[in-house]
């Protein structure tokens, strides 16, 4: 039986994904890292540029987004080959002042803005619609080239000529009348967003993604069999049954925060760790530097029970199916190094391939095995879509000059909330904390606006007393 547990009662939402005793699957989402990527707003150029052939647009987030040539719909649906658009300027499609209804492909990061493309992409649970997308593609995880065209041709039987369409690994097993009636639906969306947007007099959001909801939708899926759902909200949890409604979803109701009950906050806490401990009694260590992570694999304390080729090989499997959880549950992308133990066979060293190819197939996010170097060393590249678990909880330790890390701000501050969110409903006044000046900024919010709301939610007044400290903590002083 695997449990999905669910806690979204404070800001920071997290989800973890237990198979028997073992963390599969683990989730952190702060309010700092809240991505625009897939909301839609409508826009309006502010300024082209045909030296770029780009054009700037404001979309009513303050910063102006940006959108290249190739990514607006009137370049992808007009009637001239491709060769012959490529030889336009960005002029020849799109203007100062003109309304555009867009979508985020890419936060913005640094003094750019936010990347945005007019091929506006709706998701399902069996195909992606493009209103304006013209082409038609297939997930590459269906491998059988007759399944692939089957779908393709079915699609262009169905599309018009402007639409375009991604068919999801899922497709494969849902009949067609299924589909249609998605691809209906989202047709309907489409045009409910053309009319919202014709009604609105400002530039904004016309549809936000809701990143979390829909990552735990993609959890759920899979699985549906033998999986129980625990969640620490009564609104969150009615709308997971809207979804699921014959899965069973049930309630957290305790004082205690639900990772805690669940005895998850441990498993946390390992992961900002750089030795991970292995059930024999070898470890992995592991580094992230700037440019990619190191895994090193290291015997410890097993030493094996007949031959050093057979403790190698044991030592190297199972560190192989830890280091795949381990880059699932840290979120490692990039290029990643794993230093197994040295084996002196080829053989040995494909049972480890397989055991790694098994291992990241469980993973959602594309991955690629290069092989072992000539020094034994895997190669592996996973995509980047976001800050790895370190990257956006941890941060440089101002002790050791950087050399270690430490939780940061905003993860002790959303752990003091969670604290505190156990004391509610009981017979407590008021509750004095010492903190760090930061950390208690991170708690309260602007001018104390999200302080006030939880005091009202939780039923008691919130006193701080500011304390120096080089690294952020706090500690609950008295309850009255």
């Amino acid at each position: 039986m695997k449990k999905l547990i669910v806690n979204v009662l404070t800001r920071e939402k997290r989800f973890a994904l237990i198979d028997g005793q073992r963390v599969e699957r683990l989730e952190i989402r702060q309010p700092i890292h809240t991505t625009l990527v897939g909301n839609i707003y409508l826009g309006t150029v502010t300024k082209v540029l045909p030296g770029m052939n780009a054009a700037f647009v404001d979309i009513g987030e303050g910063k102006n987004g940006f959108i290249y040539r190739d990514k607006l719909a009137s370049f992808v649906l007009a009637e001239e080959t491709k060769e012959q658009k490529d030889q336009k300027s960005i002029s020849s499609f799109v203007h100062q002042g003109e309304k555009l209804i867009v979508q985020v492909e890419k936060d913005a990061t640094g003094t750019k803005g936010p990347r945005l493309t007019s091929i506006i992409e709706l998701p399902s649970d069996n195909v992606i619609y493009m209103p304006k997308g013209k082409y038609v593609a297939v997930s590459k995880k269906i491998e059988d080239t007759e399944v692939k065209d089957a779908l393709r041709q079915f699609c262009y039987s169905i599309k018009n000529d402007d639409e375009g369409f991604i068919f999801r690994t899922s497709s494969i097993a849902t009949s067609q009348e299924t589909i249609i009636k998605e691809i209906d639906q989202l047709r309907q969306s489409y045009e409910e967003l053309e009319l919202q947007a014709k009604a609105m007099k400002k530039n904004g959001l016309l549809l936000e993604s809701d990143h979390f909801f829909q990552e735990i939708i993609e959890i759920i899926k899979p699985i549906t069999v033998d999986l129980e759902i625990v969640v620490d909200d009564h609104q969150f949890m009615k709308k997971l049954k809207s979804v699921f409604p014959m899965l069973s979803i049930s309630p957290h109701n305790g004082y205690e925060n639900i990772f805690s009950a669940f005895h998850l906050d441990g498993e946390i806490e390992k992961m900002g760790k750089r030795i991970v401990w292995l059930s024999n009694g070898a470890y992995l260590v592991i580094d992230e530097v700037e440019a990619l992570t190191i895994i090193d694999v290291n015997t410890g304390k097993f030493s094996g029970k007949h031959d050093l080729s057979d403790t190698v090989l044991k030592t190297n499997l199972l560190a192989a199916a830890e280091a795949a959880r381990q880059i699932r549950l840290r979120d490692l992308a990039g290029m990643i190094l794993i230093d197994f133990i040295d084996m002196k066979y080829e053989s040995q060293r494909k049972q480890v391939l397989e055991i790694m190819e098994a291992e990241l197939k469980k993973d959602d996010r594309q991955s690629r095995l290069a092989g072992f170097t000539k020094l034994g060393i895997l190669q592996l590249t996973r995509k980047k879509t976001k800050n790895s678990f370190s990257e956006s909880q941890m941060e440089k330790c101002p002790v050791c000059d950087g050399l270690g890390k430490i939780p940061s701000t905003e993860t002790v501050a959303f752990r003091l909330e969670r604290e505190l969110f156990e004391y509610r409903n009981k017979d407590i006044e008021e509750v004095m904390i010492e903190s760090t000046e930061q950390v208690k900024k991170v708690f309260c919010g602007e001018q104390d606006k999200y302080l006030k709301s939880l005091e009202e939610i939780l039923g008691f007044s919130i006193n701080f007393k500011v304390a120096v400290d080089d690294k952020p903590y706090f500690r609950i002083v008295q309850l009255h």
